[in-house]
């Protein structure tokens, strides 16, 4: 077991496991946080595993581990490893079963104050326009072969279709297509159980939020985000359904022996994995990247559908009910780029596993407007509890590859919330709060209670602290749709 002696203390916010810590480990662990925090995830296995993490061949530098963090499929969640193209290896577990899980933040220019007896209406509309829970299905009905296009085009055959804007694209992470992807490397399985999702919400941690921009930090960022304090805005959370659960619960199978192939010594079986210049390697990452782009279109609709809702509820109400993109980014992922590793740039595959993109000022790839105020980075809370925007700083780049937190961190698992938490008192008690909830069932609701989760404003304190981001606005909930 690790002990908090075990750590060294870099600074207030950053610690380290280092390499000699355990004979097999290839690379140190870096892991940001809070003293408290630190002794709250030792509780857990995640620290273990991210010193399994370390073991694994081509890795180019430490493993990154973010103060959410919490146990997690061979990897903890909120964990960041990158390995080399030529000798490095790619791990589902490092990347996680639902691929390309993000947020997708859209703004308004509505005052709240225009429409707070409108937020019911607004959450009901929501609800009945965005199919959500276990299961569920979309009414878009889609082709074999529209399904292949989705995966292969992402967001860009929404924009044929009607369900985008140029702009959505331009503001999503990789505009919403990842390349490389192939619809020919997912399992039938996989197509099957994506066909009649796509538009859909899910259940778990997913959610649909009314937010209040509620306290601005940075008021030219904010105004280059779209953001502006007092007025109203919608944040997305899902991912990519039962496809790039399939992916991954086929890759997870086919890669013990992958593994055994390859001679690759692992100390934990979940952590299979396959070297990235390997005939496995490069077909899980051609499904991976084609499930990434299922989960993009799906939030492409899903905003659209949200546009929709507000339509509905507004037109004739408000001058303008419509809705703009802020940004769509993925938090659970394995992305090719480039990175400067001892002095010089390097081609590597980021594992961002409960872990969100936050590139800093400057970098290539970025939309022009954030090429001077770094990425926005989308951090939602636990639907009783606030959300924060954040952009990308220097100190991500050099430090974590280019990468942040996403979310509060669960301090309690799902089984024990539903233990220990009643549904129907939740609801009770967010609605004493001003927070309308629409939810498909109570045991879900107990699941994802605010008090499952970690202090999302002291998870910021530490990412900002550490100078990976810059805190940018403030978001609390006024209605939450719920799976």
């Amino acid at each position: 077991m690790v002990a908090l002696k075990d750590f060294k203390r870099i600074s207030e916010f950053e610690w380290e496991i280092p390499k000699g810590f355990r004979s097999d480990m290839r690379v140190s662990v870096r892991i940001f946080s809070s003293r408290k925090m630190l002794e709250q995830s030792l509780g857990d296995l995640s620290v273990e595993q991210a010193i399994n993490a370390a073991t694994l061949p081509g890795l180019v530098d430490a493993v990154v581990v973010m103060p959410d963090m919490h146990q997690g499929y061979g990897f903890p969640i909120g964990g960041v490893a990158a390995t080399d193209l030529g000798n490095g290896v790619i791990s589902p577990g490092g990347i996680g079963y639902d691929i390309n899980c993000g947020v997708r933040l859209l703004s308004s220019q509505i005052p709240y104050d225009k429409v707070k007896d409108e937020i019911y209406s607004l959450v009901v509309a929501l609800n009945r326009h965005c199919p959500s829970g276990v299961g569920s299905e979309g009414g878009i009905k889609l082709s074999a072969q529209d399904l292949d296009k989705i995966c292969e085009n992402g967001s860009e055959w929404a924009l044929k279709n009607g369900f985008a804007t140029p702009q959505d694209l331009r503001r999503t992470e990789e505009n919403g297509k990842i390349p490389g992807a192939s619809a020919k490397k997912i399992s039938d399985r996989a197509k099957k159980r994506g066909l009649p999702q796509l538009g859909t919400l899910g259940s778990g941690n997913h959610f649909i939020e009314i937010d209040l921009i509620d306290q601005v930090f940075d008021a030219k960022t904010a105004e280059v985000f779209g953001l502006r304090q007092g007025n109203i805005a919608v944040m997305i959370h899902c991912g990519s359904r039962g496809l790039g659960h399939q992916v991954c619960s086929d890759t997870v199978q086919a890669f013990q022996s992958t593994t055994q192939k390859y001679g690759i010594k692992i100390p934990d079986r979940e952590l299979v994995c396959a070297p990235l210049d390997s005939p496995e390697g490069r077909d899980y990452l051609a499904a991976m990247n084609a499930a990434a782009n299922y989960a993009f279109c799906n939030r492409q609709v899903l905003a659209h559908l949200a546009r929709n809702a507000f339509e509905s509820v507004l037109a004739g109400k408000v001058k303008n009910w419509h809705l703009h993109q802020v940004y769509d980014i993925a938090h659970n992922i394995g992305k090719i780029e480039e990175h400067l590793i001892d002095g010089k740039y390097q081609k590597v595959c980021v594992h961002r596993k409960g872990a969100t993109r936050a590139f800093g000022p400057g970098v290539a790839g970025l939309p022009e407007e954030f090429l001077h105020t770094g990425q926005p980075v989308l951090v939602p809370g636990s639907m009783g509890t606030s959300s924060w925007v954040l952009s990308g700083a220097p100190g991500s780049m050099e430090r974590s590859f280019g990468s942040s937190c996403h979310g509060a961190g669960r301090v309690m698992s799902r089984q024990k919330a539903k233990k220990s938490i009643r549904g129907d008192q939740l609801r009770v008690e967010l609605e004493k709060k001003g927070i309308l909830i629409q939810a498909g069932s109570l045991s879900g609701l107990a699941e994802e209670a605010p008090a499952a989760y970690k202090d999302v404003d002291q998870v910021i304190e530490v990412v900002t602290g550490a100078g990976l981001t810059r805190k940018i606005a403030r978001l609390i909930p006024l209605a939450v749709v719920k799976g």
